[in-house]
């Protein structure tokens, strides 16, 4: 009996051991799994957080661009768009005019202006403020003396026109237009620069109101000068330069004013140092965006060649005008793309670098959805706005397909090329687009609109698939790129350009590298 007692005990001694061990492995099981799921939801808490303060960044950059190049740019269309309404040949001209000459000059200075963008950006993230004041007034010397170098190409547009072969009516009406435009360039030269000094420092608010005033200033003193006055070609672009120009002088008054105490210190001689690299830096930056805006100018120039060339020139600039607007929204987040790339090298964090170029991509990509199918629904009523012809219209209406897939690739492009803008690495840029647009996008173009005969839209067609191909392989190198070998690119581009305070100031003969 002892012993069989003796062998139960043991027996449930054993059982409740047993039990006790299971009881203890499953308490740590759920233990570690209520860790992990709390770990699990933290680090989602974290990446929310981490994506909504990293978007609040960019929409601070990228907003008040996106309204400052979009009613900058709508000054434009919306000089076309009354030009439309005074005549088909003024039309015809000043598209010409406009997408040839006025697009090469400001592909130029908005190229060479974003090595103000890359220098501002990276000396702003490591805190060397006052030298984002030397390098806004290299640019303006830089910028100035090209604008001048570039003056010829509107004095002499009607024999420039005539020589590679456009219309002898459109080339003589274009002659007194390119003319106006003269005032209107040389507002690029500080438009441009300054809108990158200030968004540079988070400080392009003002840029968006005073742009946004001025396009509104444009609407109202166009219709006055068009429709009341009847002042037609001339009071058309001479409202344009009136309206630039005012923003401007509001820009002056802000910098001069003290509102950028930290980074605007006067002018300084100073400027005038170290011209060299920054001329470099300029030239690949120009060369980069040069031959993306130039792309398209090619193929209004080939546009010019063909049958009924005033309709097709037409037609063909109101797709592209309606496409680089809805591009300026892209080019706004190409700024803030530059940015927040070069702050963040410039502060020498690779890791929040690659974490900003996807949150970044992945707003301009859903922008870029919406508005291609905005393009597809409202594709006919587009081209009502600038014309009173059925025929051009019609001709709207067929390019309205691949006017939005345009439109769908327009919004990844510039993100790429921002990333790009704020890493210096303009040179590689420039390679890929030239390419990509006239290796591949303008042959395709010129066979399928001439030996095809598809006219214009075989010219589109060539466009998009240089713009698809630049976007692939931008995609991969910057996919492939070492952000640590940037950050340390950074640190010494810095370096070699740096002038203490004291040798910045407007008492300075001269930069000296430190």
């Amino acid at each position: 009996m002892f012993s069989s007692s003796s062998f139960l005990f043991h027996d449930l001694s054993s059982f409740t051991n047993y039990f006790g061990t299971c009881r203890r492995l499953l308490q740590n099981i759920m233990d570690n799994s209520i860790q992990e799921g709390l770990l699990e939801r933290k680090e989602d808490v974290n990446l929310k957080k981490r994506i909504w303060m990293e978007s609040k960044k960019i929409w601070s950059i990228a907003f008040p661009g996106i309204v400052a190049r979009v009613t900058s740019f709508g000054v434009i269309v919306v000089t076309q768009l009354f030009m439309g309404h005074i005549g088909v040949l003024p039309l015809a001209a000043y598209a010409l005019e406009q997408t040839i000459f006025l697009r090469f000059v400001n592909g130029i200075l908005i190229g060479m202006s974003s090595a103000t963008e890359t220098l501002c950006g990276q000396a702003y993230g490591a805190g060397q403020y006052h030298m984002m004041g030397i390098y806004l007034q290299r640019s303006w010397v830089v910028d100035g003396i090209s604008a001048t170098i570039l003056l010829p190409l509107f004095i002499f547009a009607t024999p420039i026109l005539k020589l590679i072969g456009q219309q002898e009516a459109i080339a003589e009406e274009a002659g007194p237009i390119s003319l106006w435009f003269i005032p209107f360039i040389y507002s690029f030269v500080f438009s441009l620069t300054i809108q990158m000094y200030l968004q540079s420092q988070m400080r392009n608010n003002i840029v968006g109101w005073l742009s946004a005033i001025s396009f509104l200033f444009h609407l109202l003193l166009s219709w006055i000068m068009v429709i009341k006055l009847n002042l037609g070609v001339g009071g058309a672009i001479g409202a344009m330069s009136i309206s630039s120009w005012l923003m401007i002088i509001g820009e002056f008054v802000y910098i001069f004013g003290g509102w950028c105490p930290d980074t605007w210190k006067g002018f300084t001689t100073a400027a005038f140092g170290d011209i060299l690299p920054v001329i470099k830096l300029s030239i690949s930056s120009g060369v980069m965006i040069c031959l993306e805006l130039w792309y398209t100018s090619v193929l209004v120039l080939l546009a010019g060649y063909m049958k009924n060339a005033t309709t097709q020139i037409s037609a063909f600039s109101i797709c592209l005008n309606v496409s680089l607007w809805e591009f300026m929204i892209c080019l706004g987040l190409l700024g803030a793309a530059s940015v927040r790339v070069s702050n963040e090298l410039g502060r020498g964090d690779a890791k929040a670098t690659k974490f900003s170029i996807k949150v970044i991509l992945a707003i301009s990509i859903c922008i870029g959805v919406f508005f291609f199918i905005m393009c597809l629904i409202f594709g006919r009523q587009i081209a009502s706005l600038f014309t009173d012809s059925e025929e051009i219209a019609e001709l709207v209406s067929d390019l309205s397909v691949l006017l939005a897939f345009s439109i769908l690739f327009n919004s990844i492009q510039p993100v790429l090329s921002g990333v790009a803008v704020g890493a210096g690495l303009q040179t590689m840029v420039a390679y890929v687009n030239l390419g990509c647009y006239y290796v591949v996008g303008v042959p395709i173009g010129v066979i399928l609109g001439y030996l095809f005969h598809l006219q214009v839209k075989g010219l589109w067609i060539g466009l998009l698939s240089g713009v698809v191909m630049q976007s692939v392989i931008l995609s991969y190198l910057i996919w492939r790129t070492d952000w640590n070998e940037q950050v340390n690119k950074a640190s010494e581009r810095l370096n070699r350009w740096f002038l203490g305070p004291k040798e910045g100031d407007g008492n300075s003969d001269g930069a000296q590298e430190k």
